[in-house]
């Protein structure tokens, strides 16, 4: 496919489609794992939901990363360079190993004190930390694999992790309940066994994304030298995917704040609602997937200076974004108490999760904006807007409206998020029309060099 000239409406599809299809799998696989640990204890499922901010401490530095990096590559093979791909590639994959090695330090030791904060109990942070130990543990794995294959989305190929999420999918599904209960020399691991089950599917991913790297024309430009750290590469990968990082970071910085204030109703209320959240990101599948190929095409053709094109695949996405959530809201909003007994039979998550989602229902078009809106700026080469955006939307507006209505109005748990439901329209309107605002800027000051026509 041909990024810069091909049907822009195909292109989204045939990079989208595969995106959203791996992203389900990856969604069922976190399902997969809050049910095993459902089975355990009702303290093991919120073990889970309560570390999820700390779980996407390796989420946000992982995508940041592979975001950062995947707009510089297509931007380079916009413009017909592959040796700098290639040389872009290396240098991001020894930043990414610097960086999980930093994650891991951070993630071992801090855990405990980050749940305390969030006034957890004993033997809830007892689960989380056998569980977040072995995960961050083996955070490189997560690093590598998305650093690598940032360089198969750059060139429209979303199916190839496609793959690697469908077949660690059933790899976790197999091996979860093996590690969990043991079986002949395996002994029984627990909530430690979910984790261990992650790092082997990982693994898994990892080498076959090398491998089918290995197949492009990659090769032709990569050799041992390109990894020897080189400062102008270094400096421009960093100043992409910092911001992006950041902007991810706040997205878990906004999960942890969103907790701190579920966590006011009691620990089953945090149960509940980071139960319901993993089931949510079932609809934003096709959104993510939008994201995906947002973020390609707007690279390319950045690359190659078509201002037009962008404006198309911005505005496009965002249409076939809104139009599924506002369809998939109404299945969320009538089958939300169903939903929530697959998780619990406990009647407090329960209650907690299925009134989450039925607020949730109303918020699904804000996130097509919010998510494709990011992937445009990040395309476009303007990281730092896109982590503004998650600044305001995720902590600054948050903790001012829920500091009011939570702590000093003391509202009940459904008009918590009834403030968040009005507070994501509001700014997603905003997002909007600064974001077209920014294409169009972008267009008039462009100058071509008609030296090199």
């Amino acid at each position: 496919m041909d990024l810069t000239k091909d049907n822009i409406p195909t292109l989204i599809r045939q990079i989208a489609i595969p995106s959203s299809i791996g992203t389900l799998f990856q969604t069922l696989y976190n399902i997969v794992d809050v049910k095993f640990a459902g089975l355990i204890s009702p303290d093991a499922i919120t073990a889970i939901a309560k570390s999820f901010p700390i779980y996407f401490i390796i989420i946000g530095f992982t995508a940041g990363l592979s975001i950062g990096v995947t707009a510089l590559i297509s931007n380079a093979i916009g413009k017909n360079d592959e040796k700098k791909a290639s040389l872009l590639l290396a240098q991001a994959i020894l930043t990414s190993l610097i960086i999980s090695f930093l994650v891991t330090l951070v993630g071992i030791y801090g855990t405990g004190p980050i749940l305390k904060f969030l006034k957890t109990n004993p033997e809830i942070i007892f689960y989380a930390k056998d569980y977040m130990d072995i995960i961050f543990l083996g955070a490189s794995l997560f690093f590598l694999q998305l650093t690598i294959n940032s360089f198969l989305v750059s060139r429209g190929d979303t199916k190839s992790l496609r793959n690697v999420l469908i077949i660690t999918f059933f790899l976790n599904l197999v091996l979860n309940p093996i590690f969990i209960y043991g079986l002949y020399f395996i002994p029984a691991m627990g909530i430690k066994g979910i984790a261990l089950a992650t790092l082997c599917s990982q693994l898994f991913g990892l080498i076959y994304i090398i491998l089918k790297v290995n197949k492009t024309n990659l090769k032709k430009f990569l050799n041992p030298e390109c990894f020897i750290p080189k400062y102008n590469l270094q400096k421009e990968i960093l100043s992409q995917t910092i911001p992006a990082t950041i902007s991810m970071m706040l997205i878990g910085l906004g999960v942890f704040v969103l907790l701190f204030y579920v966590s006011t109703y009691g620990d089953y209320s945090a149960g509940g609602y980071g139960a319901a959240i993993r089931f949510e990101q079932l609809f934003l599948l096709p959104v993510l997937g939008l994201n995906a190929s947002t973020l390609a095409l707007v690279g390319q053709n950045f690359g190659a200076m078509n201002f037009v094109r962008i404006h198309e695949t911005y505005t496009r996405s965002i249409f076939y974004g809104t139009l599924f959530m506002g369809i998939c809201g109404l299945f969320v909003f009538f089958s939300s108490d169903y939903i929530m007994y697959f998780f619990s039979d406990n009647d407090e998550i329960i209650f907690y999760g299925s009134t989450y989602l039925k607020i949730a229902a109303f918020a699904g078009p804000c996130y097509p904006i919010f998510f494709i809106s990011s992937a445009l700026l990040q395309g476009l080469k303007k990281p730092n807007y896109q982590m503004v955006i998650n600044l305001m939307r995720m902590v600054i507006l948050p903790v001012c409206g829920l500091s009011v209505a939570v702590l000093y109005l003391q509202v009940n748990f459904t008009t918590m998020f009834l403030v968040v439901l009005t507070i994501n329209y509001v700014f997603a309107a905003a997002v909007y029309k600064f974001s077209v605002y920014q294409i169009d800027l972008m267009r008039k000051n462009y100058k071509p060099n008609l030296d090199a026509v």
